[in-house]
């Protein structure tokens, strides 16, 4: 991992770059903030130890400014100062610190902060893959717009309402919650092995062109299932496998790929079901026209028991008004 460390005392800087580089981080330092950030624009760190009190640039104008211009790479910041001000302290996190350590501070609590940065850093870049990799579907599918997003926010908010069921309420963790909304952007993946003479096609599926587009749900566990294999400590891709595959089942075993019946569906498909039906109705595409929430809300009522779990029904209704405000 990448480490950048500002600090205009040359003994600590040595000493710094020493015991980070004994850990096995990359490390670059700067003798004051504005070396600091032209180091920060080039070295690109994870991680920024930054003492305040500097020349040039100090501590609380370099966070700033890297905060105005890190949109792409985040960088995780570690304040190391013996200025004992609160005040100081506070403006430091008000402009974008994340951490801070008192000197003088003792290695081994110097390693555990920078070892939770790299922590943190994995789990952020991690979800911005997520949502790169279901972005693959969406410049393929231009109809499908912010359509990842409000999934997203659509099947947290109503597993939330689900957990209030007492059939669910210890089912239903903050874990599952965390995983559903960023497992569920990966809906959809499947799509990319798709031909887009058929994904991009503006009118009515030929039945043979129907059972093709319906591969999207096995393409899409596969390549979940390739990449969790890789990475078997990144729990939400079992969640989001189970969502790829078989979030077109319906409740009354109708549906695809497996024809899965009731509460034999994971409850994760069960709910993405629900949010991902609803938001296609409520959006415009070249071959029908919107409908209004009120609509919508009649469509996953009149499929209760058929296409939908009642029980999730029953969560959504209690929660329509979240759906109800959302722009389109």
């Amino acid at each position: 991992m990448k480490v950048l460390i500002a600090e205009d005392n040359r003994l600590n800087r040595i000493s710094l770059t020493s015991f980070l580089e004994e850990i096995g981080m990359e490390v670059m330092a700067a003798k004051d903030g504005e070396e600091a950030y032209k180091l920060w624009e080039t070295f690109l760190p994870q991680v920024l130890i930054t003492d305040l009190q500097m020349p040039k640039i100090d501590g609380i104008s370099l966070i700033k400014k890297i905060r105005q211009n890190d949109n792409y790479n985040y960088t995780f910041i570690i304040v190391v100062t013996a200025d004992k001000n609160l005040e100081v302290l506070e403006k430091s996190f008000e402009v974008g610190a994340d951490d801070y350590i008192s000197k003088p501070f003792k290695k081994i609590e110097l390693q555990h902060r920078v070892k939770a940065a790299e922590r943190l850093i994995g789990l952020f870049e991690n979800e911005h893959i997520v949502y790169a990799l279901a972005q693959l579907t969406e410049t393929r599918d231009l109809d499908t717009g912010k359509h990842i997003e409000r999934l997203s926010a659509y099947s947290k908010v109503l597993a939330s309402a689900l957990k209030n069921n007492p059939k669910y309420s210890k089912k239903i963790s903050n874990r599952f919650l965390d995983n559903i909304a960023i497992s569920s952007v990966l809906h959809d993946i499947g799509k990319v092995g798709i031909p887009d003479s058929i994904l991009t096609k503006p009118g009515v599926f030929t039945k043979d062109e129907r059972e093709i587009m319906k591969e999207h749900t096995m393409i899409g566990f596969k390549t979940i299932q390739s990449i969790a294999k890789k990475y078997p400590k990144i729990k939400y891709l079992e969640t989001a496998g189970e969502i790829a595959r078989w979030h077109h089942e319906r409740f009354d075993g109708t549906g695809y790929p497996d024809g899965l019946k009731g509460e034999n569906i994971p409850v994760s498909a069960r709910i993405v079901a629900v949010a991902d039906v609803y938001d296609a109705l409520r959006s415009h595409r070249v071959y029908k026209k919107a409908l209004t929430h009120e609509e919508s809300k009649a469509v996953l009522i009149e499929g209760s028991g058929t296409h939908f779990d009642p029980d999730i029904i029953d969560a959504f209704l209690s929660v329509e008004n979240y759906f109800s405000k959302t722009k389109y």
